[in-house]
């Protein structure tokens, strides 16, 4: 419900910002703002179910890393190097498939 009442208040400002869409733009729109809301959550609760796990058996060791993408360039850090590998391999699939999608849509899209 919440999440309607988000879109539907998205939607009113950009029909009174003068953003008029059709249909189909209309439905990628919501679709786009309402996949940004559910990965907002589901990385709220993975964080708390993390949490709570954590303070569940009190002898948790956290382990992890980040990646900064400019342009075609990752950046990685992290606390150990099992993490920075797993997240080096992953940030190269995603650049490699953001450079394939770029090029894909030249050719599509002229």
């Amino acid at each position: 419900m919440k999440a309607y009442l988000i879109l539907s208040a998205v939607v009113f400002l950009s029909e009174e910002f003068g953003l008029v869409m059709s249909m189909s733009d209309q439905l990628l729109w919501n679709v786009g703002v309402a996949l940004i809301l559910m990965g907002i959550a589901v990385s709220f609760v993975a964080l708390l179910l993390l949490v709570l796990s954590d303070v569940k058996d009190g002898k948790g060791k956290v382990k992890g890393g980040g990646v900064v993408i400019v342009g075609p360039v990752p950046i990685v850090f992290g606390s150990d190097r099992q993490s920075v590998k797993i997240i080096l391999v992953l940030s190269i699939v995603l650049v490699a498939l953001l450079l394939v999608l770029t090029l894909l849509s030249y050719r599509v899209f002229p």
